[in-house]
């Protein structure tokens, strides 16, 4: 039949934290609450039992040895003999040492003192005190014909005239055994009590210890139920719960802030596509319009017409480029997508490029081979866009220096350079300068040069001109080394 599932540990699975955290406290108390009272007992146990063990062993001395009428061949015989011996009983309670002797042989004899009230059990083990020396005992549990138990200790002796003899000592224990059981029920008492208390105090840890927990559970279930992100919850302490809350807060910090990006990324994309798009309708409209109007425009106004909405779709299709390439999350990509790029060969295919959309510009270019580990296609978009920026803001026979030097790739135009307070926007998303807004361009360019740098483990940076002249210079710094390996 199959095993249907259930059991002390789905139960335990299925309870709340709280719960187990609970029971897990009350378990652990009750376990050291047990191990101590079982320790306790046992010695308790030990030093009682080794006070009478101590109190036989300091016994000295045998007494003379008893009568014959005193004798029989079994302890309870003896015991009998001697109690109808006695015209009168024994006054007051029993010894606290019980003596009787037994002589061996082929049938065995029991003898007690004149004085006895209680006869001792002789086992069948007993024999082989025969082999002691003199001096020698040996201590045993041990029982009265009555049934009261006792320790007991066996000597061998040897008198003249006599033949070997035990002597048996023994001192009752019943008064031990109470005083045990006694213990043990208090003991047991005390644990049941201390595993009651130690639920309620897991009880109150866990409400207490879990308080964080359960904020940081109403703060997730708020953002689940709202989509409020950036939600965050109060952090004590330094403790595990507090580096949980910590955590919690970076991530939903994170959370937020990526939001307001992807919601200025679409505000701002929608700035941008509007114009492209508004001009397109525009110059649609009018081709239509002369169409249906049966008044066509003339070959040089119709074909300047086409001209524009040619550039205004190449416009539109490089804004869409820009937008999909800074659609990548902004953190780097997985190692196992990146190769070994010649970022030399790869600044002389950008340079060339460049030359077909700059003419009349004239490139001064110096690279030394170097190598990093990076996306090809994405590090050659970042020299391109940096090319075309130089491109677009040099003067009619300018010249752009590009330079390469020990994975510091540096491009410098000649142009009418950037403003100080510029300087920090020039990467940001959308941003354009004002003085370039007449230009071509949506503002993504250095924002994807920052991103495909970043992502290479590299750093891009955009100044004045460092002799003082005209233009910018844009400096890429890029790890690596100058042999592929």
């Amino acid at each position: 039949m199959p095993r249907r599932p259930g059991g002390p540990a789905a139960w335990y699975r299925a309870r709340s934290l709280r719960t187990r955290l609970t029971f897990l406290t009350a378990a652990a108390v009750a376990v050291a609450i047990a191990l101590s009272a079982l320790a306790c007992w046992f010695i308790v146990e030990e030093r009682m039992y080794g006070v009478v063990r101590s109190d036989l062993q300091s016994v000295r001395g045998r007494g003379p040895l008893p009568n014959s009428k005193d004798c029989a061949t079994t302890p309870q015989a003896a015991l009998k003999n001697v109690q109808n011996s006695n015209l009168q009983p024994t006054a007051g309670a029993p010894a606290p040492r019980d003596t009787q002797f037994v002589f061996g042989g082929q049938v065995t004899v029991v003898c007690l003192p004149p004085a006895a009230t209680r006869a001792i059990v002789v086992e069948a083990g007993d024999a082989k005190a025969m082999g002691l020396k003199p001096g020698q005992s040996l201590i045993r549990d041990g029982h009265y014909t009555n049934g009261d138990p006792a320790m007991v200790r066996i000597t061998l002796v040897q008198d003249p005239g006599y033949p070997p003899a035990l002597i048996m000592i023994a001192s009752p224990t019943e008064a031990i055994d109470e005083s045990l059981r006694q213990l043990a029920l208090v003991l047991g008492g005390v644990a049941l009590g201390g595993v009651i208390l130690a639920g309620v105090a897991g009880r109150l840890v866990a409400r207490s210890a879990l308080k964080p927990v359960d904020q940081l559970t109403d703060a997730v279930e708020h953002i689940a139920r709202t989509e409020e992100v950036g939600t965050t919850i109060p952090v004590h302490g330094e403790d595990e719960i507090a580096r949980l809350s910590t955590s919690f807060n970076s991530m939903s910090t994170a959370l937020a802030n990526s939001r307001e990006r992807q919601t200025r990324l679409i505000a701002d994309a929608g700035h941008e596509l509007r114009t492209p798009l508004t001009s397109l309708r525009t110059n649609v409209d009018l081709l239509i319009r002369s169409d249906e109007t049966g008044r066509p425009l003339p070959p040089a106004t119709r074909s300047k017409l086409l001209g524009s909405l040619k550039a205004q779709m190449q416009e539109l299709t490089v804004l869409i480029g820009d937008l999909l390439q800074l659609s990548r999350p902004d953190s780097p990509r997985p190692v196992r997508t990146l190769a070994v790029v010649a970022v030399h060969e790869l600044a002389a295919r950008a340079v060339e490029r460049a030359e077909l959309r700059g003419p009349g510009l004239v490139f001064e270019t110096s690279v030394a081979p170097w190598y990093v580990h990076a996306d090809a296609a994405a590090l050659e978009r970042a020299v391109i866009n940096l090319l075309d920026n130089a491109v677009k803001y040099s003067p009619p026979g300018g010249s752009i220096e590009v330079r390469l030097d020990r994975g510091v790739l540096t491009v410098r135009d000649h142009g009418p350079g950037i403003p100080p307070d510029e300087l920090p926007y020039v990467f940001d998303r959308f941003w354009r300068s004002p003085s370039s807004r007449q230009l071509p361009g949506s503002g993504l360019g250095l924002s994807i040069v920052a991103q495909s740098v970043r992502e290479a483990g590299g750093e891009v940076s955009l100044g004045p001109a460092p002799d003082g002249g005209p233009g910018a210079l844009a400096t890429v710094r890029l790890p690596g080394g100058p042999s592929p390996t």
